[in-house]
């Protein structure tokens, strides 16, 4: 299995592949870490996706492992949204970067940050051809107003006017997924969520799940979700095999 250390567009990424196939166009799953994480910390995810014949890139997301800038977590967590909206555009280029290296055929997935990332995505990219949020949150707007709620409650005041707090709600509300639902345009998707999960909180995705169950009638195979009713803010290791498995058997078609 090879792993390299790359740079496309200024993005740093790591590259897996198994050697035989290095120079082959197999389908690509881009995996997105998550909040205060690094892009290695998702091999484990990398080498079992990888092992099914698929290309695996593990991008690093803005202000995180190699381009950190010394923040805190409390500096970091204010820019969360920065982050993710970041991202968003940064699978644009990913995405052009693949498709120049003849990858037609692309997969989604990440852990937390990196799932509500890949949600987010999926309202903006119809050329994400399936994917898996492990402890993600389709509803950002939603997420935003919790968060702002916590930092405010906690004593912090947040360095953002009420116009500016405004503009950031209206920017979110285009990319989240309970407000554009029909983007899943019945595209494969496998959510893993633990029922004890404080850091996102499991009954916000589970509720949009079951909304959008209906969009999947007469494919049910393709929408799935997975609940650890003992989980906390920690993918087991039985959901993480079932979301490569999921990727082999919706890329490898």
């Amino acid at each position: 299995m090879l792993v390299k250390e790359e740079n496309w567009s200024n993005i740093p990424l790591l590259h897996i592949v198994d050697e035989t196939l290095e120079d082959s166009n197999i389908p690509a799953v881009i995996f997105l870490h998550g909040f205060t994480s690094a892009k290695e910390h998702n091999l484990h995810y990398a080498y079992n996706i990888a092992k099914k014949g698929l290309r695996v890139i593990l991008p690093e997301a803005h202000l995180h492992g190699v381009r950190d800038e010394g923040l805190d977590e409390v500096q970091l967590s204010l820019r969360f949204w920065e982050i993710v909206l970041t991202s968003i555009e940064e699978m644009g280029i990913l995405h052009r970067e693949l498709i120049e290296k003849g990858v037609h055929k692309i997969g989604m997935g990440g852990t937390s940050m990196g799932g509500i990332t890949t949600l987010g995505c999926m309202t903006a990219y119809p050329w994400i051809d399936a994917a898996t949020v492990m402890m993600g949150a389709p509803g950002y707007v939603e997420l935003a107003k919790a968060q702002i709620a916590q930092f405010e409650n906690r004593g912090f005041k947040l360095p953002i006017s009420d116009e500016e707090r405004k503009s950031l709600l209206e920017t979110l509300a285009i990319f989240d997924m309970t407000k554009h639902r029909q983007k899943l345009n019945k595209r494969p998707v496998f959510f893993w969520h633990g029922e004890q999960d404080t850091t996102v909180p499991f009954e916000p995705t589970f509720n949009f799940f079951n909304a959008a169950k209906k969009d999947y009638k007469e494919t049910p195979e393709r929408f799935e979700f997975i609940s650890d009713p003992t989980a906390g803010h920690a993918v087991s290791r039985t959901g993480m095999l079932r979301a490569t498995d999921w990727f082999a058997s919706y890329l490898n078609e």
